[in-house]
């Protein structure tokens, strides 16, 4: 599995670190670095958290759309 480059860079665009990040996803930052390059497979759960705090898809979290618009809720 490739890193994941965009949600890298989603976070350093917020000026945040890995520690901060994983502090807000009540993770430890070795947990959230080994997610961010992908050298453990990242729980749904965190990628929900993610893709809520960054305000975009899923999908665009993992590079299947450059499209960053999250869908609507029902």
């Amino acid at each position: 599995m490739k890193k994941y480059k965009r949600i890298r860079d989603l976070r350093e665009d917020k000026d945040l670190t890995q520690a901060k990040l994983a502090e807000k996803l009540n993770i430890t930052q070795r947990t959230y670095s080994r997610y961010e390059n992908a050298d453990s497979m990242m729980p749904l759960d965190i990628l929900i958290q993610l893709a809520d705090f960054h305000d975009v898809s899923i999908d665009y979290l993992l590079e299947r759309t450059n499209i960053p618009t999250r869908y609507p809720k029902d």
